[in-house]
């Protein structure tokens, strides 16, 4: 994890007390919750096994652990969990190699933080050692922590990550804006207190309290988030 951590935030003169920005990364930032459905439906060919595309939506925006864990047992494929772990990482590290697609908006808006020297942190379920591939396309320069997936006790959907997060940068998870584009990231920030922005990329989500849904990232700017954080 990266351990730059600016110092905290106070409200600004146009009354937002937002103090950090915390983002996810597969489906949010880049444009990868299909790459790493189609390594799991090549994997599991290979094991002789076909997958049920309405489980897509059982595996998305979890932990590795979980998502590998239901495919195995929904399958009954011969394999160990460790080993398919294995597999899927380096598959999907073969795809990113290949073409690393950003989604709409997210230059942009990681530009805009920079500028404005809003801190930011990456909250990911991935590997630190898929973060760290992706993090050559993102620029880790826009963020002052990154938070993968092994590094905590107990990721997605539990608020570790996004608690964790918050108190390295020094912020109050009620004065955080977390981007997110699954249920279980979701599920994740709310339960640790943030106000989320949900930007659905496989399944859709409702809004909710504390909850704002967008249909793209390109309707998401500074003055947006702070907007959704007031005193």
């Amino acid at each position: 994890m990266t351990s730059t951590v600016p110092a905290p935030v106070t409200c600004t003169a146009d009354g937002s007390a937002l103090q950090a920005v915390l983002l996810d990364m597969d489906g949010t930032l880049v444009d990868t919750e299909g790459f790493w459905w189609d390594v799991e439906v090549e994997v599991f060919a290979s094991l002789g096994h076909t997958l049920d595309d309405t489980w897509r939506h059982v595996v998305v925006g979890g932990p590795m652990s979980r998502s590998a864990g239901f495919l195995i047992e929904a399958t009954g494929a011969d394999i160990a969990l460790a080993e398919l772990t294995l597999l899927l990482n380096q598959g999907f590290e073969d795809r990113i190699d290949r073409a690393l697609p950003l989604m709409p908006g997210a230059a942009r808006l990681l530009a805009e933080l920079a500028a404005y020297e809003i801190p930011t942190a990456l909250v990911s379920a991935s590997h630190r050692r898929i973060i760290d591939r992706v993090l050559t396309s993102l620029g880790p320069q826009h963020f002052a922590l990154t938070v993968a997936g092994d590094e905590v006790e107990r990721t997605k959907p539990h608020p570790d990550p996004y608690l964790f997060a918050a108190a390295g940068l020094g912020a109050d998870p009620a004065r955080c804006a977390v981007v997110e584009d699954t249920a279980t990231g979701v599920a994740a920030a709310e339960a640790a207190g943030c106000h989320v922005v949900a930007v659905p990329s496989v399944a859709p989500i409702s809004p909710a309290a504390r909850r704002t849904v967008v249909t793209s990232l390109e309707e998401v700017d500074l003055a947006f988030l702070r907007g959704l954080i007031t005193v």
